[in-house]
């Protein structure tokens, strides 16, 4: 493995670590931005005034109780190979989390805030925008490193339906008896989403106040 590394012919290419690597990050964050486009507004409006709240915790759970795989190879079936069906699949994967994390975020703010703005005058969407959302963001920002580890995992697996990526080392190399290259695909993976989840630890952590930091 280590030898694979120090080639540096393995890192460029049509096949390059380097180029998968970046269609890795490119299909995980482009599946997160638009979960995040969808849970974001849904679980604003839901945190803030209550409404639709047992059908979004009981879609949420019914979700993320869902196998990844059991998700990419369903979306597959139903829309065939290429981009659409697994990026829907990581979609899917990627929205309970970033759900979760802004409703139980709003819905958790104090009331007597929300209460104190409202005698100010201000409206219910500068409320949400400018006293709830801060608030909330170490739960939101939670959320969201939920969602990027889980679909960084699951990017992977969408290499089992044709989708670029690292995952393509690890089932190339099932296919060709060549463990060696499953474990490179293995160990980036993992060095992927470890970065990636430090950086958003930092993030959640600055937006903490220091009365709260564990």
């Amino acid at each position: 493995m280590l030898a694979y590394f120090a080639d540096g012919a393995n890192w460029v290419g049509p096949e390059g670590i380097a180029t998968r690597l970046a269609e890795h990050l490119w299909y995980s964050l482009l599946a997160v931005c638009i979960a995040a486009l969808i849970a974001f507004p849904i679980g604003l409006v839901v945190g803030h005034t209550g409404r639709g709240r047992l059908v979004v915790v009981t879609l949420s759970n019914v979700l993320r109780a869902l196998p990844s795989l059991g998700i990419m190879t369903l979306m597959v079936l139903l829309l065939g190979l290429g981009l659409i069906a697994p990026m829907l699949a990581l979609v899917l994967i990627a929205i309970p989390p970033i759900l979760a994390g802004v409703y139980a975020g709003i819905a958790n703010v104090d009331p007597d805030t929300v209460d104190a703005a409202r005698a100010m005058g201000m409206k219910e969407s500068r409320i949400i925008i400018q006293v709830e959302t801060p608030i909330a963001l170490p739960l939101i920002l939670g959320g969201l490193r939920a969602a990027v580890l889980q679909v960084v995992a699951t990017a992977a697996i969408a290499a089992y339906v044709n989708l670029g990526g690292l995952g393509r080392y690890i089932f190339d190399g099932l296919a060709l008896y060549d463990y060696a290259r499953v474990l490179v695909g293995a160990v980036l993976v993992t060095a992927l989403a470890l970065a990636l989840d430090g950086l958003l630890a930092l993030g959640v952590k600055r937006v903490t106040p220091r009365g709260l930091r564990g």
